[in-house]
Protein backbone atom coordinates (compact mmCIF):
# COMPACT_ATOMS: atom_id res chain seq x y z
CA UNK A 1 0.00 0.00 0.00
CA UNK A 2 1.62 3.56 -0.93
CA UNK A 3 0.90 6.15 1.59
CA UNK A 4 0.01 9.77 -0.06
CA UNK A 5 2.47 13.00 1.35
CA UNK A 6 -0.33 14.16 3.57
CA UNK A 7 -1.16 10.70 5.05
CA UNK A 8 2.52 9.88 5.95
CA UNK A 9 2.67 13.55 7.94
CA UNK A 10 -0.29 12.49 9.53
CA UNK A 11 0.74 9.25 10.90
CA UNK A 12 4.37 11.18 12.14
CA UNK A 13 1.75 13.11 14.01
CA UNK A 14 0.26 10.10 15.40
CA UNK A 15 3.74 7.97 15.89
CA UNK A 16 5.18 11.00 17.61
CA UNK A 17 2.11 11.89 20.13
CA UNK A 18 2.66 7.95 21.41
CA UNK A 19 6.81 8.26 21.66
CA UNK A 20 6.12 11.88 23.19
CA UNK A 21 3.80 10.97 25.98
CA UNK A 22 6.08 7.57 26.54
CA UNK A 23 9.17 9.54 27.04
CA UNK A 24 7.10 12.29 29.42
CA UNK A 25 5.76 9.30 31.26
CA UNK A 26 8.63 7.41 31.69
CA UNK A 27 11.22 10.04 32.22
CA UNK A 28 9.88 12.76 33.70
CA UNK A 29 9.66 12.46 37.86
CA UNK A 30 7.28 14.06 40.10
CA UNK A 31 9.09 16.96 40.49
CA UNK A 32 9.14 17.72 36.70
CA UNK A 33 12.64 16.66 35.85
CA UNK A 34 13.73 14.66 33.03
CA UNK A 35 16.09 11.61 33.41
CA UNK A 36 19.08 11.84 31.26
CA UNK A 37 17.76 9.72 28.28
CA UNK A 38 15.10 11.92 28.20
CA UNK A 39 17.18 14.74 27.80
CA UNK A 40 19.08 12.98 24.88
CA UNK A 41 16.00 12.13 23.61
CA UNK A 42 14.21 15.72 23.10
CA UNK A 43 17.73 16.94 22.30
CA UNK A 44 17.67 14.80 19.35
CA UNK A 45 13.85 15.40 18.43
CA UNK A 46 15.52 19.06 18.74
CA UNK A 47 18.06 18.67 16.20
CA UNK A 48 16.34 17.05 13.95
CA UNK A 49 13.33 19.59 13.96
CA UNK A 50 15.52 22.52 13.74
CA UNK A 51 16.81 21.07 10.54
CA UNK A 52 13.12 20.52 8.89
CA UNK A 53 12.85 24.54 10.23
CA UNK A 54 15.97 25.83 8.70
CA UNK A 55 15.03 23.98 5.09
CA UNK A 56 11.47 25.31 5.12
CA UNK A 57 12.71 29.07 6.36
CA UNK A 58 15.38 28.34 3.44
CA UNK A 59 13.37 29.02 1.32
CA UNK A 60 11.54 31.64 2.23
CA UNK A 61 12.73 34.79 0.93
CA UNK A 62 13.60 33.62 -2.70
CA UNK A 63 10.10 32.31 -2.80
CA UNK A 64 8.34 35.44 -1.37
CA UNK A 65 10.56 37.70 -3.47
CA UNK A 66 9.99 35.68 -6.90
CA UNK A 67 6.68 35.21 -6.29
CA UNK A 68 5.54 38.70 -5.38
CA UNK A 69 7.42 40.14 -8.24
CA UNK A 70 6.45 38.10 -10.84
CA UNK A 71 2.55 38.08 -9.83
CA UNK A 72 2.41 42.12 -9.80
CA UNK A 73 4.96 42.40 -13.19
CA UNK A 74 2.40 40.60 -14.71
CA UNK A 75 -0.76 42.28 -13.87
CA UNK A 76 0.22 44.68 -16.76
CA UNK A 77 -0.63 47.89 -14.76
CA UNK A 78 -1.18 49.21 -11.36
CA UNK A 79 -4.66 49.49 -11.60
CA UNK A 80 -4.96 45.58 -11.22
CA UNK A 81 -2.15 45.91 -8.32
CA UNK A 82 -4.76 48.44 -6.64
CA UNK A 83 -7.86 46.47 -6.90
CA UNK A 84 -6.36 43.18 -5.97
CA UNK A 85 -4.60 44.49 -2.70
CA UNK A 86 -8.24 46.68 -1.65
CA UNK A 87 -9.81 43.42 -1.84
CA UNK A 88 -6.98 41.50 0.23
CA UNK A 89 -6.82 43.65 3.03
CA UNK A 90 -10.42 43.98 3.13
CA UNK A 91 -10.86 40.46 3.41
CA UNK A 92 -7.70 40.01 6.16
CA UNK A 93 -9.78 42.62 8.15
CA UNK A 94 -12.98 41.12 8.10
CA UNK A 95 -11.55 37.81 9.38
CA UNK A 96 -9.67 38.96 11.97
CA UNK A 97 -12.41 41.34 13.25
CA UNK A 98 -15.09 37.81 13.11
CA UNK A 99 -12.27 35.92 14.83
CA UNK A 100 -11.65 38.66 17.71
CA UNK A 101 -15.55 38.95 18.27
CA UNK A 102 -15.59 35.17 18.55
CA UNK A 103 -13.00 34.98 21.17
CA UNK A 104 -14.72 38.02 22.84
CA UNK A 105 -17.85 35.97 23.08
CA UNK A 106 -16.65 32.56 24.11
CA UNK A 107 -14.52 34.48 27.16
CA UNK A 108 -17.36 36.77 28.32
CA UNK A 109 -19.57 33.81 28.37
CA UNK A 110 -17.53 31.25 29.94
CA UNK A 111 -15.09 33.38 32.12
CA UNK A 112 -12.22 30.69 32.32
CA UNK A 113 -10.54 32.76 34.79
CA UNK A 114 -13.34 33.58 37.19
CA UNK A 115 -14.72 30.15 39.63
CA UNK A 116 -18.50 31.37 41.36
CA UNK A 117 -17.93 34.90 39.79
CA UNK A 118 -14.60 36.08 41.66
CA UNK A 119 -11.05 35.19 40.52
CA UNK A 120 -9.98 31.21 40.32
CA UNK A 121 -8.52 31.11 43.68
CA UNK A 122 -6.51 28.13 42.43
CA UNK A 123 -5.17 30.28 39.54
CA UNK A 124 -4.39 33.12 42.21
CA UNK A 125 -2.62 30.59 44.33
CA UNK A 126 -0.28 29.36 41.55
CA UNK A 127 0.45 32.83 40.31
CA UNK A 128 1.76 34.00 43.76
CA UNK A 129 3.53 30.48 44.24
CA UNK A 130 5.85 30.87 41.49
CA UNK A 131 5.30 34.83 40.10
CA UNK A 132 9.08 35.40 39.94
CA UNK A 133 9.32 32.37 37.65
CA UNK A 134 6.83 33.28 35.67
CA UNK A 135 7.96 36.58 35.34
CA UNK A 136 11.29 35.88 34.32
CA UNK A 137 9.89 33.24 31.39
CA UNK A 138 7.91 36.13 29.46
CA UNK A 139 10.35 38.40 30.03
CA UNK A 140 12.93 36.01 28.02
CA UNK A 141 9.77 35.08 25.54
CA UNK A 142 9.64 38.46 24.76
CA UNK A 143 13.35 39.43 24.97
CA UNK A 144 13.99 36.51 22.13
CA UNK A 145 11.07 36.23 20.03
CA UNK A 146 9.68 39.52 19.17
CA UNK A 147 11.55 42.61 20.94
CA UNK A 148 11.58 44.58 18.25
CA UNK A 149 7.92 45.31 18.03
CA UNK A 150 7.68 47.40 21.04
CA UNK A 151 5.18 49.21 19.95
CA UNK A 152 2.02 49.57 17.65
CA UNK A 153 2.64 52.86 16.03
CA UNK A 154 6.11 51.36 14.97
CA UNK A 155 4.44 48.38 12.48
CA UNK A 156 4.76 50.58 9.87
CA UNK A 157 8.02 51.80 10.47
CA UNK A 158 9.26 48.38 10.40
CA UNK A 159 8.10 47.94 7.15
CA UNK A 160 10.43 49.95 5.66
CA UNK A 161 14.15 49.16 5.45
CA UNK A 162 17.18 50.88 5.47
CA UNK A 163 19.02 48.88 3.40
CA UNK A 164 17.38 46.62 0.72
CA UNK A 165 19.92 43.50 1.23
CA UNK A 166 18.65 43.85 4.96
CA UNK A 167 15.14 42.65 3.74
CA UNK A 168 16.60 40.08 1.67
CA UNK A 169 18.76 38.33 4.55
CA UNK A 170 16.49 38.15 7.80
CA UNK A 171 13.04 36.21 7.77
CA UNK A 172 11.78 38.13 10.61
CA UNK A 173 11.31 41.24 8.56
CA UNK A 174 8.86 39.93 6.35
CA UNK A 175 7.18 43.23 6.38
CA UNK A 176 10.44 44.80 5.07
CA UNK A 177 10.76 41.99 2.38
CA UNK A 178 7.25 42.02 1.06
CA UNK A 179 7.73 46.34 0.57
CA UNK A 180 11.08 45.46 -1.43
CA UNK A 181 8.94 42.76 -3.37
CA UNK A 182 6.22 44.90 -4.04
CA UNK A 183 7.99 48.22 -5.62
CA UNK A 184 10.67 46.10 -7.31
CA UNK A 185 7.19 44.64 -9.06
CA UNK A 186 5.41 47.39 -9.63
CA UNK A 187 8.74 48.83 -11.35
CA UNK A 188 8.95 46.10 -13.79
CA UNK A 189 5.80 47.28 -15.30
CA UNK A 190 7.27 50.72 -15.97
CA UNK A 191 10.76 50.22 -16.92
CA UNK A 192 11.79 49.25 -20.49
CA UNK A 193 10.68 46.42 -22.48
CA UNK A 194 14.55 44.79 -22.74
CA UNK A 195 14.80 45.47 -19.31
CA UNK A 196 11.68 44.01 -18.19
CA UNK A 197 11.80 41.00 -20.02
CA UNK A 198 15.46 39.49 -19.03
CA UNK A 199 14.91 40.65 -15.27
CA UNK A 200 10.95 39.12 -15.00
CA UNK A 201 13.06 35.81 -16.84
CA UNK A 202 15.39 35.56 -13.58
CA UNK A 203 12.33 36.18 -10.97
CA UNK A 204 10.42 33.74 -13.11
CA UNK A 205 13.28 31.26 -13.35
CA UNK A 206 13.95 31.76 -9.29
CA UNK A 207 10.52 31.35 -7.99
CA UNK A 208 10.47 28.26 -10.76
CA UNK A 209 13.06 26.80 -8.29
CA UNK A 210 12.13 27.56 -5.11
CA UNK A 211 9.03 25.64 -5.73
CA UNK A 212 11.23 22.73 -7.13
CA UNK A 213 13.56 22.71 -3.75
CA UNK A 214 10.12 23.16 -1.57
CA UNK A 215 9.06 20.17 -3.28
CA UNK A 216 12.40 18.59 -2.09
CA UNK A 217 12.17 19.63 1.56
CA UNK A 218 8.51 18.22 1.74
CA UNK A 219 10.10 14.30 1.35
CA UNK A 220 11.48 15.57 4.50
CA UNK A 221 8.49 16.16 5.95
CA UNK A 222 7.17 12.77 8.12
CA UNK A 223 10.77 13.00 9.75
CA UNK A 224 10.51 16.49 10.50
CA UNK A 225 6.93 16.84 11.69
CA UNK A 226 7.46 13.88 13.89
CA UNK A 227 10.88 15.40 15.41
CA UNK A 228 8.71 18.24 16.37
CA UNK A 229 5.26 16.78 17.66
CA UNK A 230 7.33 14.78 19.78
CA UNK A 231 9.64 17.02 21.43
CA UNK A 232 6.65 19.33 22.13
CA UNK A 233 4.52 16.46 24.11
CA UNK A 234 8.05 15.16 25.63
CA UNK A 235 8.40 17.83 27.57
CA UNK A 236 4.76 19.40 27.93
CA UNK A 237 2.91 15.81 27.99
CA UNK A 238 0.03 14.47 26.30
CA UNK A 239 -2.86 15.48 29.67
CA UNK A 240 -2.70 19.74 29.70
CA UNK A 241 -2.59 21.37 33.13
CA UNK A 242 -6.12 20.75 35.07
CA UNK A 243 -5.62 24.42 36.86
CA UNK A 244 -5.85 25.82 33.29
CA UNK A 245 -8.52 23.32 31.22
CA UNK A 246 -11.24 25.42 31.19
CA UNK A 247 -9.28 28.55 29.41
CA UNK A 248 -7.75 25.82 27.52
CA UNK A 249 -10.90 24.96 25.97
CA UNK A 250 -12.13 28.17 25.66
CA UNK A 251 -9.11 29.05 23.26
CA UNK A 252 -9.55 25.94 21.91
CA UNK A 253 -13.20 25.51 21.11
CA UNK A 254 -13.05 29.58 19.75
CA UNK A 255 -10.56 28.82 16.87
CA UNK A 256 -12.50 25.39 15.95
CA UNK A 257 -15.93 27.35 15.51
CA UNK A 258 -13.56 29.82 13.57
CA UNK A 259 -12.20 26.80 11.37
CA UNK A 260 -14.68 24.81 11.04
CA UNK A 261 -17.29 27.30 10.79
CA UNK A 262 -16.92 30.84 10.10
CA UNK A 263 -14.24 29.91 7.38
CA UNK A 264 -16.54 27.56 5.30
CA UNK A 265 -19.28 30.00 5.78
CA UNK A 266 -16.96 32.47 3.90
CA UNK A 267 -15.81 30.17 1.18
CA UNK A 268 -19.61 28.98 0.36
CA UNK A 269 -20.76 32.26 0.90
CA UNK A 270 -18.01 34.43 -0.99
CA UNK A 271 -16.40 31.83 -3.03
CA UNK A 272 -18.99 29.62 -3.95
CA UNK A 273 -16.57 26.75 -2.83
CA UNK A 274 -17.22 23.82 -1.24
CA UNK A 275 -15.41 24.32 2.04
CA UNK A 276 -14.62 20.42 2.27
CA UNK A 277 -12.41 21.20 -0.99
CA UNK A 278 -10.39 23.48 0.26
CA UNK A 279 -9.45 21.58 3.33
CA UNK A 280 -8.46 18.49 1.10
CA UNK A 281 -6.26 20.88 -0.72
CA UNK A 282 -4.76 22.47 2.01
CA UNK A 283 -4.43 19.05 4.31
CA UNK A 284 -0.78 19.13 3.67
CA UNK A 285 -0.11 22.46 5.05
CA UNK A 286 -2.54 22.53 7.53
CA UNK A 287 -0.45 19.60 8.95
CA UNK A 288 2.86 21.46 8.46
CA UNK A 289 1.20 24.44 10.44
CA UNK A 290 -0.22 22.27 12.79
CA UNK A 291 3.60 20.61 13.66
CA UNK A 292 6.22 23.77 12.94
CA UNK A 293 3.57 26.04 14.64
CA UNK A 294 4.96 29.11 12.19
CA UNK A 295 3.16 30.51 9.32
CA UNK A 296 6.13 32.10 8.27
CA UNK A 297 7.90 28.52 7.54
CA UNK A 298 4.56 26.82 6.25
CA UNK A 299 4.21 29.67 3.49
CA UNK A 300 6.36 27.84 0.79
CA UNK A 301 4.08 24.76 1.41
CA UNK A 302 1.26 27.12 1.83
CA UNK A 303 1.66 28.40 -1.79
CA UNK A 304 2.05 25.04 -3.60
CA UNK A 305 -1.33 23.74 -1.91
CA UNK A 306 -3.04 26.80 -3.20
CA UNK A 307 -1.29 26.50 -6.54
CA UNK A 308 -1.60 22.72 -7.13
CA UNK A 309 -4.47 21.56 -5.43
CA UNK A 310 -6.75 24.45 -5.03
CA UNK A 311 -6.30 25.78 -8.58
CA UNK A 312 -5.34 29.52 -7.72
CA UNK A 313 -3.00 31.24 -10.45
CA UNK A 314 0.26 31.92 -9.47
CA UNK A 315 -0.94 35.66 -9.98
CA UNK A 316 -3.52 35.86 -6.90
CA UNK A 317 -1.57 33.26 -4.16
CA UNK A 318 2.07 34.93 -4.94
CA UNK A 319 0.62 38.24 -3.72
CA UNK A 320 -2.35 36.77 -1.46
CA UNK A 321 -0.44 34.70 0.56
CA UNK A 322 2.97 36.19 0.89
CA UNK A 323 0.82 39.11 2.63
CA UNK A 324 -1.39 36.75 4.39
CA UNK A 325 1.76 34.96 6.68
CA UNK A 326 2.53 38.24 8.23
CA UNK A 327 -0.45 40.29 8.48
CA UNK A 328 -3.69 37.74 8.57
CA UNK A 329 -3.29 35.86 11.66
CA UNK A 330 -7.18 35.50 12.75
CA UNK A 331 -6.09 32.89 15.19
CA UNK A 332 -3.59 34.56 16.74
CA UNK A 333 -5.89 38.02 17.20
CA UNK A 334 -8.60 35.53 18.95
CA UNK A 335 -6.19 34.14 21.16
CA UNK A 336 -4.73 37.91 22.08
CA UNK A 337 -8.19 38.90 23.00
CA UNK A 338 -9.37 36.07 25.25
CA UNK A 339 -5.97 35.74 26.54
CA UNK A 340 -5.92 39.66 28.09
CA UNK A 341 -9.36 39.58 29.00
CA UNK A 342 -8.68 35.93 30.94
CA UNK A 343 -6.42 37.81 32.89
CA UNK A 344 -8.04 40.79 33.50
CA UNK A 345 -10.02 37.95 35.68
CA UNK A 346 -8.01 36.57 37.11
CA UNK A 347 -6.36 39.46 38.48
CA UNK A 348 -9.86 41.04 39.28
CA UNK A 349 -9.55 43.81 37.20
CA UNK A 350 -12.94 44.43 35.88
CA UNK A 351 -12.81 45.89 32.02
CA UNK A 352 -15.68 48.15 30.27
CA UNK A 353 -17.09 47.95 27.38
CA UNK A 354 -14.70 50.49 25.79
CA UNK A 355 -11.89 48.80 27.57
CA UNK A 356 -12.90 46.29 25.90
CA UNK A 357 -13.75 47.71 22.59
CA UNK A 358 -9.80 48.84 22.76
CA UNK A 359 -8.83 44.74 23.24
CA UNK A 360 -10.54 44.42 20.06
CA UNK A 361 -9.01 47.12 18.43
CA UNK A 362 -5.42 46.44 19.58
CA UNK A 363 -5.58 42.57 19.33
CA UNK A 364 -6.66 43.64 15.72
CA UNK A 365 -3.88 46.17 15.29
CA UNK A 366 -0.97 43.61 16.77
CA UNK A 367 -1.78 40.75 14.86
CA UNK A 368 -0.71 42.30 12.10
CA UNK A 369 2.96 42.90 13.19
CA UNK A 370 3.09 39.94 15.00
CA UNK A 371 5.86 37.11 13.60
CA UNK A 372 5.18 34.27 12.09
CA UNK A 373 7.16 31.99 14.27
CA UNK A 374 6.22 30.32 17.98
CA UNK A 375 4.45 32.06 21.01
CA UNK A 376 5.57 35.68 19.14
CA UNK A 377 1.47 36.36 20.39
CA UNK A 378 3.34 36.63 23.50
CA UNK A 379 4.87 40.23 22.76
CA UNK A 380 1.43 41.68 20.90
CA UNK A 381 -0.28 40.03 24.53
CA UNK A 382 2.42 42.27 26.69
CA UNK A 383 1.61 45.32 24.45
CA UNK A 384 -2.35 44.86 24.98
CA UNK A 385 -2.07 44.72 28.91
CA UNK A 386 0.47 47.74 28.91
CA UNK A 387 -1.75 49.64 27.02
CA UNK A 388 -4.82 48.68 29.66
CA UNK A 389 -2.85 48.69 32.56
CA UNK A 390 -3.62 45.37 33.89
CA UNK A 391 -1.80 44.93 37.71
CA UNK A 392 0.33 41.66 37.40
CA UNK A 393 -0.25 40.60 34.40
CA UNK A 394 3.14 39.16 33.74
CA UNK A 395 3.21 36.23 36.19
CA UNK A 396 -0.28 35.15 34.76
CA UNK A 397 1.29 35.43 30.92
CA UNK A 398 4.06 33.46 32.38
CA UNK A 399 1.44 30.97 34.03
CA UNK A 400 -0.06 31.02 30.43
CA UNK A 401 3.34 29.37 28.53
CA UNK A 402 2.42 25.72 30.23
CA UNK A 403 -0.53 25.71 27.18
CA UNK A 404 0.47 28.11 24.54
CA UNK A 405 2.30 25.54 22.72
CA UNK A 406 -0.60 22.84 21.73
CA UNK A 407 -2.88 26.10 21.37
CA UNK A 408 -0.39 28.02 19.14
CA UNK A 409 -0.08 25.01 16.98
CA UNK A 410 -3.87 25.20 16.63
CA UNK A 411 -3.80 28.78 15.78
CA UNK A 412 -1.07 28.50 13.13
CA UNK A 413 -3.36 26.12 11.44
CA UNK A 414 -6.12 28.60 11.29
CA UNK A 415 -4.07 31.67 10.55
CA UNK A 416 -2.82 29.22 7.69
CA UNK A 417 -5.80 28.13 6.24
CA UNK A 418 -7.58 31.67 6.66
CA UNK A 419 -4.72 33.07 4.21
CA UNK A 420 -5.80 30.44 1.63
CA UNK A 421 -9.76 30.92 1.69
CA UNK A 422 -8.52 34.86 1.54
CA UNK A 423 -6.26 33.43 -1.98
CA UNK A 424 -9.50 31.48 -2.93
CA UNK A 425 -11.87 33.81 -2.74
CA UNK A 426 -9.97 36.64 -4.44
CA UNK A 427 -9.40 34.45 -7.32
CA UNK A 428 -13.27 33.98 -7.85
CA UNK A 429 -13.60 37.88 -7.59
CA UNK A 430 -11.17 38.04 -10.24
CA UNK A 431 -12.90 36.16 -12.24
CA UNK A 432 -10.90 32.91 -12.19
CA UNK A 433 -11.89 29.31 -12.49
CA UNK A 434 -10.70 27.21 -9.31
CA UNK A 435 -11.45 23.65 -8.47
CA UNK A 436 -14.27 23.70 -6.72
CA UNK A 437 -15.62 20.24 -5.66
CA UNK A 438 -14.39 17.30 -3.92
CA UNK A 439 -12.27 15.03 -5.44
CA UNK A 440 -13.16 11.63 -5.59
Amino acid sequence: MKFKPWQLILLAMLLALVVGGIVNARMVNDAGEMSALGNRLVSIFDYVGNIFMSLLKMVIVPLVLSSVVVGIARLGNTRGFARMGGKTLCYYMLTSLFAILIGLTMVNFFKPGLKDGQPNEAIKAQIEANAEEYTGKVAAKVGSEGADMTAVSEIFLRMIPQNIFEALSDNGKMLSLIFVSLLTGIGLIFISEPSRKSLLGFFEGLNELSLLVTNWVMLLAPIGVFALVAETVAQAGIPIVLILSKYFLVVAGALLIHLLVVMPLILAFLGKVNPLRQFYAMRNALLTAFSTSSSSATLPVTMRAVQENAGVSNRVSSFVLPLGATVNMDGTALYECIAVIFIAQVVGWDLSIAQQISVVVLALLTSIGVAGVPSASLVAIVIIVYNLKIPNAEAVIGLLLAVDRPLDMLRTAVNVFSDSCGAVVIAKSEGEQVLEEVPA
